[in-house]
This record gives C-alpha cells, structure tokens and sequence, in this order.
C-alpha cells in the first residue's frame, strides 16, 4: 500500500510514493516491505522489496537511490546513480535529473518530498527533531535553488510520521526546543505523565518549511507509531523487539 501527496499528484510529469510496510517479502519483525539497507534483515528480502518499489515508481532498481542517513543537515546533489557501498552520507537528496527516483527511510521521523514543477527540480528529506533543528529542510530548499528552482515555486509534502499524539519527550527536551525560542513552546501539550510533553514534529517541520518561504505544503496526516501499516522506531522499542525495518519515501521525475 502507498500514500500521495494531493498536491504532489497535481504535478505533471512527476511520480512519488510515501510506501507502507505492506507488500513485500520480509518475515517477522521485519514483515513485509522494508527497505532499510542497515537493519538485520535478510539482504535478500531487503534487495526484493526494494525492486518491488522500484518497479512501481517505474524505474530501474539501480535507479532507486537512498543514502546513509545519519539524522544530519548534508544534502547530496544527484547527478548519476550508486551503489549501496558508494552512496554518500547525507540526510536529504535534490536533482534534476528525470529517471533517478530519490528515497529516504524513515520509521517515525519526518520524509519531506520536494518538487518545483517549474524548474523541474526535486527534493527529498529525511527530518526527525534533529534534522530539523540542524536545517535539513533549509538546505535542501538551498540545493534545489543551486539547480535552478525557486523557493516561491516548491511544492513540499510531510508523509508519515510520529504524531503529536504518540510522541512523548520529557523536560530537557522541551527545555532545549524553548530555550533562545520561546515560540517553539506552541510545538508542545501537556502530557499525563508529570515533566513530560507531546511534541508536535509534523507541526515544527511545518513552521521551518514556512519560515523558509515555502508556500504550498501538503501533509498525509499518518501517524507511523499509532499505524501498524508502517515501521516506528518507538513502537519497536516500547515493545522491546530487537531490530525494526524502515519505510522508503520517494519521489521521481519522468525520464
């Protein structure tokens, strides 16, 4: 099962996915399309699912790019594809170039699919907390202007995530979001538990990709730890299971 962006599927030429856990080959902890290279799963399964969304997004598997993501600000500008032993350390993908399908992995973070349609540029991030505070989503909207697109042009999709209602953070963590940003505290709900909060991610992505003169954003509205469909990272520990797969997010012009 996939998701779309509205918006997103308004743009000619262009074709994303936010991909579901469903519809692949994996077993267990990992059932069934989880794409993420770094988790303990049969390489054989991963490299399968990952034809499986390949196949869907029309391209060729060697054209289906992810990178080592390490929750940091790094953009790679794509020119050409890679293999899994060469792909660059990076948290966010842009290019204009038609037929390389950019995908992120994520399991409650935040994937930000990109697209001036005028331009013909596109953009793919991967923004937890950290990614976001760090200006992930700043500099990939700088990148994709370094290729010729306009910030007033982009088009930006929030796929699933972690929701408010699911996400939970104790006193440092609000204290460090609110601390020289007291605006930021709108970003938090009282939680049941004393000295703790709900954190909004969705809503803070919102904000930085405002902030960040985006005019149009689209949101799915999934929330990854409430929805047994996707991976979530804090399910995964709550239940003290020993490794998670990760959801692929991608996005792809036509060649």
């Amino acid at each position: 099962m996939t998701f779309s962006s509205s918006l997103l599927s308004a743009v000619p030429g262009l074709r994303h996915a936010f991909f579901s856990r469903e519809g692949g080959v994996s077993n267990g902890i990992y059932e069934s399309l989880n794409g993420g290279i770094g988790s303990h799963d049969d390489p054989a399964h991963v490299t399968e699912n990952r034809r499986r969304m390949a196949e869907h997004l029309g391209v060729a598997t060697a054209q289906f790019l992810t990178v080592f993501q390490f929750h940091s600000p790094d953009v790679a500008v794509v020119t050409e594809p890679w293999n899994t032993e060469t792909r660059p350390r990076a948290d966010a993908m842009v290019t204009k170039a038609p037929g390389l399908a950019l995908g992120v992995t994520a399991a409650d973070c935040g994937p930000i699919l990109f697209v001036d349609p005028q331009a013909r540029v596109i953009g793919a991030a991967h923004s937890g907390w950290k990614g976001a505070i760090g200006g992930v989503l700043e500099n990939t909207i700088a990148a994709m202007e370094g290729l010729g697109a306009s910030r007033g042009s982009i088009i930006a999709a929030i796929g699933p995530l972690i929701r408010q209602q699911s996400y939970e953070v104790g006193a440092e963590f609000v204290a460090r979001f609110s601390e020289g940003t007291p605006g930021n505290a709108r970003f938090f709900v009282p939680s049941m538990r004393a000295d703790h909060a709900m954190f909004d991610l969705a809503g803070y992505i919102r904000s930085r990709l405002e902030r960040a003169g985006i005019l149009m954003i689209d949101d799915v509205g999934v929330d990854t730890y409430a929805d047994e469909r996707f991976f979530s990272y804090r399910r995964t520990t709550h239940r003290k299971e020993p490794d998670y797969g990760r959801n692929i997010h991608a996005i792809v012009l036509d060649g």
